[in-house]
């Protein structure tokens, strides 16, 4: 059984796919592992790390992909490195598959096995493969430290003999992983912190860490959250109410950071440029939503723009900007997952297709988009 993990080809994309501690887990379930050449070099991982712990390194993705069984990822490749694969071998890594019918259909070209790590289902035993939430939780962190960065002044309240320095205000939209994370680093540097969103639940765990729940909180709001535990569309009627008690509570704000995703469609838009305008000068906006089209008006992905005053941050891949702390909960995720493909006794691959882990992921496989939730439509 031979692993290759490969380098990232997109330029915003720092992470690895494995890191010394998975290559040596790896080699334990009996596989060979062939890491490219400088993979891990810009999460602070040296070709010689791989190398101390029984990796092999190769000069190219081609001579690394040659003849592996699996290869692993951070991003999904791109159609041209499909060609470097050997045929049935296991491909994982986020694939962002919704809307990318033609990326599917080459990685079934290709007759790779696909396998989605964002699609991992949110059960029990699935927990420590959950990518989203490994991620998000950096995320979220991240975005607090970079509005801090941005901001021009103190968090924490601080009394002083030349006087008093306020706390700063800072209010969360979209209390998930990402969300409660930037919750607790918020209240940790001192800001009075406020939160808001659409589903039910998680009033009481935005409570739980100190901060004040803000929502409109109608009959409409306490069905608000699908059975997989994500945020359901809202109607424009809720909408329009929850963007009235926002719009006022924004303006009294130093810091507002947006996190609100749901999963197949754009980033809800709930900061409009109105809202921004109503912001006083020095204040900060993060989007972390700013790579499905953001949650902010006037985020532009990639950029600090300055709109009167007013910073607004649309950084990419947000969890990419902690290289190192990312790529290793990553690679924990995915040895985690490629764990149940092997069979510890024979150590080689067994993948049982009607495992429901692996139902829920696969895209690809024998020359065909599997997935239901991807079917062609004739």
């Amino acid at each position: 059984m031979r692993i290759a993990v490969l380098s990232e080809s997109d330029k915003a994309e720092t992470r690895v796919a494995a890191t010394p501690e998975t290559v040596k887990k790896y080699k334990a379930l009996g596989a060979d592992v062939v890491v490219q050449a400088g993979a891990g070099q810009r999460a602070g991982i040296p070709d010689a790390e791989f190398e101390a712990v029984g990796a092999t390194i190769a000069p190219s993705a081609t001579d690394a992909a040659r003849d592996a069984d699996i290869v692993l990822k951070v991003l999904r490749p791109k159609p041209a490195e499909l060609a470097t694969l050997k045929q049935g071998a296991l491909l994982i890594a986020i694939m962002d598959p919704y809307g990318h019918t033609a990326a599917l259909k080459a990685m079934a070209d290709a007759r790779v096995a696909a396998f989605a790590m964002e699609l991992m289902p949110r059960i029990t035993r699935a927990q420590v493969m959950d990518v989203l939430s490994s991620q998000a939780n950096l995320a979220g962190y991240r975005a607090v430290i970079d509005a801090t960065a941005e901001y021009g002044r103190a968090m924490p309240m601080m009394m002083t003999a030349a006087g008093t320095v306020p706390a700063a205000r800072v209010f969360v939209m979209g209390a998930g992983v990402a969300g409660l994370q930037a919750i607790a680093t918020a209240r940790r540097l001192g800001a009075v912190v406020t939160a808001t969103d659409v589903r039910p639940a998680a009033k009481e765990q935005v409570q739980s860490l100190g901060a004040k729940f803000i929502a409109v909180e109608d009959e409409e709001f306490k069905q608000a959250e699908t059975a997989g535990g994500y945020a359901k569309e809202m109607s424009a009627e809720y909408k329009a109410k929850q963007a009235a008690l926002v719009a006022s509570h924004i303006a009294k704000q130093d810091i507002v950071i947006t996190t609100a995703l749901i999963p197949g469609r754009p980033a809800p838009k709930l900061v409009s440029r109105e809202m921004v305008e109503s912001m006083k000068p020095g204040s900060v906006l993060v989007d972390l939503a700013v790579e499905r089209g953001g949650n902010v008006e006037l985020a532009e992905a990639g950029k600090v723009t300055d709109h009167n005053g007013v910073k607004i941050v649309g950084h990419l891949n947000m969890p990419g900007r902690l290289a190192a702390t990312a790529s290793s909960l990553y690679a924990r995720n995915l040895y985690a997952f490629v764990e149940t493909l092997v069979d510890k006794d024979t150590k080689a691959l067994a993948v049982k297709w009607d495992d429901e882990l692996v139902k829920a992921t696969c895209l690809t496989r024998d020359g065909a988009i599997v997935h239901t939730a991807f079917q062609p439509t004739a």
